[in-house]
């Protein structure tokens, strides 16, 4: 079983989606520089050397919105064995990968 890691969402205003989520759910955001891409951080439950303590929670962020970017809506990353054979297998069951793969810093 692959299961979900991380989640991604955009923004448009890095301060409004930091201030929004922290006062709606108590998520606790740590925004990036350009070095980082302008990502933000977002910390959903309580994590013990970087990662969630419970089993079942996840963290994740929010990346600027980009017009050259595909898929600039809310993502779920799914932690695989093998991303080649991954991306092959959704696209032999008709799904379609959204641009390449990239590494994250």
């Amino acid at each position: 079983m692959n299961p979900v890691v991380h989640f991604e969402m955009p923004y448009e205003d890095k301060s409004r989606v930091a201030a929004f989520y922290a006062e709606a759910f108590g998520w606790q955001t740590q925004a990036t520089g350009p070095d980082m891409g302008d990502y933000v951080l977002a910390t959903t439950a309580e994590t013990v050397n970087g990662r969630p303590a419970a089993p079942g929670t996840i963290n994740g962020g929010f990346f600027p919105k980009k017009p050259d970017w595909p898929a600039q809506f809310p993502s779920v990353v799914i932690a695989v064995d093998n991303l080649a054979e991954s991306m092959a297998r959704v696209n032999k069951l008709g799904g379609k990968v959204l641009g390449e793969p990239m590494d994250i810093p």
